[in-house]
């Protein structure tokens, strides 16, 4: 492909959180790296927008954090849910340090403040609408990877390639790694409905018979997450949408009058839920993280800083051998597994955990309304236990520090 370089130290395919963190970290460190993302931008209909803790601490440790906090964002420091018209609170950042609060800010946003700050170091090399179709594999190994991009198909060679595509990832398929999964009860619509200043300002689930939404509140507008059971997308949408209007209209009273602002089923997005996770991240000369290696579900909004925590666990462990030049050995590839597996590990049996006793619950109930036991309800009126899962989505396990040092040519500050 005339003009494109097709040999590189290590290929990234993918430009989400993962694949992004991953190439400016190791381009920081002085490593060339080529991150492939097929879409020309990076508005999608469905992002995870939630930014916990752990992931302020990165941009803390990089000097990005004073431009992430110019882009267009709520911060969060509790969260509540309204169960059969009762509030009750659920988690709370509050008193804990250094960040008391989680921030909704578009993903969008997130990933082009990466990418710029990626453009300005000299090792990066973002390729938009440049997709990953397949390995290639040469004595044994991953060598690259097959480019399908908009002047003509190219090979790109690689010492490493890393996979962060996604739940639905091309390069797992193509090297034939398999995940176990762990299903789940329920997916998401995804709309958006106006905010008038007199709502409430909180960001917030409801739950009611046979129903759960979360509101996430975006100054001006809800964006809406509304749960229904697994595999019942097609059926709702042979509806008319009027059903989905009175349903949310009578979960949130306030929003009655705007209900006909979703307007029709093409302007509602749904998220198939899964959770599934690779029993081997790696083979040689290729590794995957982020998505790609564990599709985590959205309860806790876990997604991006759990991909985040992968990319910098990752850059730590490769940045030198990288930089060092020759093959990367496969044990430094097993042994980003096995730090990022547990946490993994843990936060998806919490989710599966909740998924089983509460959403299943909720969403076959139809008759008695639902309850918090009251022993819940006694524990949950103190801080000290709001902040435990707080910590477990916010701070997270085994959390990442950035040690892989930025070259003089790799300042982002």
């Amino acid at each position: 492909m005339p003009g494109v370089k097709t040999q590189t130290r290590c290929c990234i395919a993918g430009g989400g959180p993962a694949g992004m963190m991953l190439g400016l970290l190791l381009a920081r460190a002085g490593v060339a790296v080529t991150v492939l993302e097929k879409h020309g931008d990076f508005l999608r209909d469905f992002r995870g927008d939630t930014v916990h803790p752990s992931t302020l601490a990165i941009l803390d440790e990089i000097g990005l954090r004073e431009r992430f906090d110019q882009l267009p964002q709520r911060r969060v420091d509790h969260l509540a849910g309204i169960v059969a018209g009762r509030e009750q609170q659920i988690v709370d950042f509050r008193g804990l340090k250094p960040y008391d609060y989680l921030v909704l800010v578009p993903q969008w946003d997130f990933l082009d403040m990466l990418a710029d700050a990626g453009r300005r170091l000299p090792a990066f090399d973002l390729r938009m609408r440049h997709a990953a179709t397949g390995l290639i594999e040469e004595n044994g190994r991953t060598a690259g990877v097959r480019v399908e991009a908009p002047d003509g198909d190219y090979e790109l060679h690689a010492d490493l390639v890393v996979a962060c595509d996604g739940r639905h990832s091309t390069l797992r398929e193509s090297a034939n790694l398999k995940a176990r999964e762990y299903g789940a009860p329920m997916d998401v619509l995804w709309f958006r409905m106006p905010r008038n200043e007199t709502d409430p300002q909180d960001t917030f689930g409801i739950v009611d018979r046979g129903h759960m939404m979360v509101l996430l509140n975006r100054i001006d507008y809800w964006q809406v997450a509304f749960l229904v059971p697994k595999g019942s997308d097609a059926s709702l949408r042979a509806h008319p949408i009027d059903a989905l209007r009175e349903t949310v209209a009578q979960l949130a009273p306030f929003l009655a009058d705007r209900r006909d602002t979703i307007e029709a089923w093409d302007k509602v997005s749904t998220l198939s839920v899964q959770i599934d996770r690779l029993e081997r991240w790696y083979k040689p000369g290729l590794l995957l993280i982020g998505d790609a290696a564990h599709a985590m579900s959205p309860i806790g909004g876990v997604g991006i800083n759990l991909a985040i925590q992968d990319a910098v666990a990752a850059a730590n462990a490769l940045a030198q051998p990288l930089l060092a030049g020759g093959a990367i050995d496969e044990s430094l590839l097993a042994a980003i597994q096995r730090r990022r597996e547990w946490p993994v590990k843990v936060v998806q049996r919490v989710q599966i955990a909740m998924q089983k006793r509460l959403i299943s619950r909720v969403l076959e109930q139809s008759g008695e309304p639902p309850r918090v036991p009251a022993l819940l309800r006694f524990l949950l009126g103190f801080r000290a236990v709001r902040h435990i899962p707080a910590r477990l989505f916010g701070y997270g396990l085994r959390q990442e520090h950035v040690r892989a040092a930025g070259t003089s040519s790799g300042r982002l500050g």
